[in-house]
């Protein structure tokens, strides 16, 4: 089995187990996603999801935030952890859509990198969620997963990873791939506790569990 076989069939199995998609970050307007994504990190959805409502209650649009100051911004988004960084970030994002994008978050992955605390994984989750562009999101059940399935070889850098995957799954089906991996690492192939290959729908074609390595 090639990889590009290896990836089909596992998507087709991640498809059938966990068929509704989706961010696990509550949006229902861009800009707020973009906030979330900045907020996530190192934090969980959950957290996030919570927090963000004082947020957007005091701060309902792009421009309301944006005229926020950062220290008050960091007030209420402390309990995510890391508030200065973030609360700076995610003021500044809000003032350049404000100011060069009249309040809109833009649909192009190169002027999303342009924003202040977006990176790639935030621009990929982006492109694939709001504009259901062809994105591939590579978060850390992402990486740990992809390595795990021998989608990609011993590759632990985001970038080198996306760029891998972009070579073996089809574009249509990254993003949701990539939420589906979410899924799939919280509650089966988990990182801080063995994983339970024992109900892995993927246990019969998975490299860890002793089966032939695609690569040989």
């Amino acid at each position: 089995m090639t990889k590009e076989e290896l990836a089909l069939e596992i998507i087709k199995r991640l498809k059938k187990e966990y068929p509704d998609a989706d961010c696990t970050l509550d949006y229902d307007q861009a800009w707020k996603l973009l906030v979330s994504v900045r907020l996530a990190a190192q934090c969980t959805d959950a957290r996030v999801n919570v927090v963000v409502q004082d947020l957007y209650a005091r701060y309902p649009d792009v421009n309301a935030l944006a005229a926020a100051e950062p220290e008050d911004i960091e007030a209420i988004v402390k309990p995510c952890g890391l508030g200065h960084s973030k609360a700076r970030d995610i003021s500044a994002c809000m003032r350049m859509l404000r100011d060069q994008y009249d309040g809109k978050v833009p649909g192009d992955f190169d002027e999303l990198l342009k924003l202040p605390g977006v990176g790639r994984k935030s621009a990929n989750l982006i492109m694939g969620d709001v504009f259901r562009k062809p994105a591939i999101v590579t978060d850390t059940h992402c990486i740990r997963l992809t390595n795990r399935m021998g989608l990609v070889d011993n590759i632990k850098e985001p970038k080198k990873v996306e760029m891998a995957l972009w070579k073996i799954i089809p574009p249509e089906e990254g993003s949701d791939f990539c939420h589906r991996l979410v899924m799939h690492g919280r509650d089966v192939c988990t990182a801080r506790t063995k994983p339970y290959c024992d109900k892995c729908v993927l246990e019969d074609i998975c490299p860890k569990n002793g089966v032939a390595d695609p690569r040989e």
